[in-house]
């Protein structure tokens, strides 16, 4: 039997990410390309803001990963319009609270967002790992993800 789902997240949902988020990003400044990534990728606005907004928007959406009826994920998309008129799936938080990791919720979360996406007419979906982030890499490769863009980066000593 399994305990995982995943679930259109709501209003209800806040407390919860806001401790999902704050144990997931609290770490991300120490990471390699960390620093840049938290003000820049994913700004400076809360998960609970992030979640917020999605719940606003038509082109984004929220979901939460449950394991038996407990919280221990979120995840944010947009859908952005590219040149050609296709339909792109922009994954901006994906989060799973750390002691609730390899359990099934991050899988029950992007079939959701798979099933989605793909109902929605997108071509693709992209996401973010930072570098030395083999979990993350591998997990996103699991659902048949690939590096198509690599950014790199140099620190100036202020």
């Amino acid at each position: 039997m399994a305990f995982e789902s995943a679930r259109p997240a709501g209003p209800d949902d806040l407390a919860d990410i806001d401790w999902i988020g704050s144990a997931v990003l609290e770490p991300m400044p120490d990471a390699r390309g960390g620093p840049v990534f938290s003000s820049f990728e994913i700004g400076f606005a809360t998960p609970r803001d992030r979640v917020t907004d999605a719940l606003d928007a038509e082109n984004a959406a929220a979901a939460v990963g449950e394991f038996d009826g407990v919280v221990f994920g979120y995840a944010v998309w947009r859908i952005e319009e590219l040149d050609t008129g296709d339909l792109l799936g922009r994954l901006y938080d994906f989060a799973v609270h750390p002691d609730a990791r390899g359990v099934g919720i991050g899988e029950a979360m992007m079939d959701l967002i798979v099933a989605d996406l793909t109902g929605r007419g997108c071509i693709g979906v992209d996401a973010w790992a930072l570098p030395g982030d083999r979990a993350t890499k591998n997990f996103f490769e699991s659902f048949g993800l690939k590096a198509r863009l690599l950014t790199a980066h140099r620190s100036f000593d202020r």
